[in-house]
């Protein structure tokens, strides 16, 4: 029997797409900070959009999201918090809707991000990015404690500097 683990695509049967009805309660609050956020983002002509798993190939697009837009190309993009735009309509979710380019840096093929904001705007068209396609690893990894730290870093500088030199 083979113990060996791997994250492998599935192809859809084809056909019309199924969706799954999400029931979010709201919430009155609202966070002043990432209000003005928003606010003062809103003119960048990139918003970066981003997995936000708890495995190593999420933790390694997450990591390369905040690099991207804070270290390599910090005037021209803007890191969207995917909680708060997918779950209230208020200025992270504006960002998405009224941004000139929208790039989803996703972790792997399942697009999560991506199919999570589409779900609250329709019309959304992101770029999506597969980060897991732009570095080398033992794919049968899955937790973020399954590799080194520092191996995680250089992952995620190597996917950011990729993202970087297609904007």
């Amino acid at each position: 029997m083979n113990n060996e683990r791997s994250c492998a695509k599935q192809e859809a049967a084809g056909g019309p797409a199924d969706y799954e009805t999400v029931r979010i309660e709201t919430t009155r609050n609202v966070c002043p900070m990432c209000e003005d956020y928003a606010r003062t983002q809103a003119a960048k002509t990139v918003v970066v959009m981003c997995c936000e798993g708890a495995c190593l190939r999420g933790e390694i697009a997450r990591q390369a999201a905040n690099l991207l837009c804070h270290t390599f190309a910090p005037d021209k993009t803007v890191r969207l918090c995917l909680g708060g735009a997918f779950t209230k309509d208020t200025g992270q979710r504006g960002l998405a809707r009224s941004g000139k380019r929208v790039v989803a840096l996703e972790g792997c093929f399942i697009e999560c991000a991506s199919r999570m904001m589409k779900g609250v705007i329709p019309e959304l068209k992101p770029e999506v990015i597969i980060a897991d396609a732009l570095y080398d690893f033992d794919r049968s990894l899955f937790g973020i404690d399954e590799m080194p730290e520092a191996q995680i870093k250089i992952h995620a500088e190597e996917v950011a500097r990729k993202v970087f030199e297609r904007l």
